[in-house]
C-alpha cells in the first residue's frame, strides 16, 4: 500500500469528481492521504479538508500558513488556526516555511510567520511540514533557533533543493518527500540526491492537484499517481516499487504514531 503524504484535495479542481477521484486512489492501492488544509485559507480551505477527513477513515489532515499568504496572519488567524488544530484528525502543522522563489510576501513577513507558527506547532506539540524554495540558508537558520529544541521534528514536503539541504534536514531529525518532480526530464540532480538519501528517511507525495509526474505530464495530478513516485524511487535505489512503498508507509505511520 502507498501514502500520499501530502495533497491539496480540497482545491476547487477536484468540484465535479471528487469522490471519484478518491475511489481511483484507493483501487490504486493508496492506503492514506493527507489532506493539506491551507491552498486558501480565506475560502474556508482548512474546513474543507477537515470535512473530507471526517467522511473518509483514510484520509488526515492539517493546519497552518502557506508562506505566500504569509501577509494574512494576524491574531485572529493564529487564533482560528489554534482552534482548527485541535480536530481529532489533525496531525502536523503545515505548510509552513519560506518562497523566496515568487515572492508573494515580503521576505521579512514570511520569515516572521513562520516563526510565528513554529511557536503554535510547539503549543499544540505538533510536527511541522516544511515548504522551502529558494530559502535554504534563512530556513536551516530559523529551524535551528526556533525549533529544533521542541523535540518534536517534521517533514521537508515536496523536496526540491540541494543535498546539502537534505543532509542538514536528516541531521535535524527531519523526514524528507518526494513528489512527481523527481521523475521529470529536467530533475537530473534532484534523482541523484534522492538516490544518495536513506530509504528509512523518506517519504512520497504528488502535492496534487500540482506537478503530476511522469508520463501524465500537464494533466491534474492526482493522489493515485503517487505510485509513479514510488517507481522512481525504486529505480534509483535498485529495489522493487513494493519495497518503496513498504519503507515510506512504515516510516510514515512510524512518525505519526499511526500504528
Amino acid at each position: 500500500m502507498f501514502i500520499d503524504s501530502h495533497a491539496h484535495i480540497d482545491f476547487y479542481k477536484y468540484d465535479d469528481d471528487r469522490d471519484e477521484m478518491i475511489k481511483r486512489a484507493l483501487d490504486a492501492g493508496i492506503d492514506i492521504i493527507v489532506a493539506i488544509g491551507n491552498g486558501d485559507v480565506v475560502k474556508d480551505s482548512h474546513e474543507k479538508a477537515q470535512a473530507l477527513a471526517d467522511k473518509y477513515p483514510f484520509i488526515y489532515t492539517t493546519v497552518g500558513l502557506h508562506p505566500h499568504d504569509a501577509s494574512l496572519l494576524d491574531e485572529v488567524l493564529e487564533t482560528k488556526l489554534t482552534k482548527l488544530s485541535k480536530h481529532p484528525k489533525v496531525i502536523g502543522w503545515g505548510e509552513i516555511g519560506l518562497d523566496y522563489y515568487y515572492n508573494h510576501s515580503p521576505h521579512q513577513v514570511q520569515q516572521e510567520a513562520f516563526i510565528k507558527q513554529l511557536a503554535l506547532a510547539r503549543e499544540r506539540r505538533l510536527p511541522i511540514i516544511i515548504h522551502t524554495r529558494d530559502a535554504e540558508e534563512d530556513t536551516k537558520r530559523i529551524l535551528k533557533e526556533h525549533w529544533l529544541d521542541t523535540g518534536l521534528a517534521g517533514i521537508f514536503h515536496c523536496f526540491t533543493s540541494s543535498y546539502d539541504l537534505a543532509k542538514a534536514a536528516l541531521e535535524m531529525g527531519f523526514l524528507i518527500s518526494f513528489s512527481g518532480v523527481i521523475t521529470f526530464k529536467k530533475s537530473k540532480e534532484l534523482r541523484e540526491t534522492a538516490a544518495r538519501l536513506p530509504l528509512e528517511r523518506l517519504l512520497i507525495e504528488t502535492d496534487c492537484p500540482y506537478l503530476a509526474p511522469e508520463p501524465f505530464r500537464g494533466k491534474r495530478n492526482e493522489p493515485a499517481w503517487v505510485i509513479e513516485t514510488a517507481k522512481q524511487l525504486a529505480e534509483l535505489h535498485n529495489t522493487t516499487t513494493e519495497k518503496v512503498a513498504e519503507i515510506t508507509s512504515n516510516n510514515f505511520r512510524k512518525f505519526f504514531n499511526l500504528g
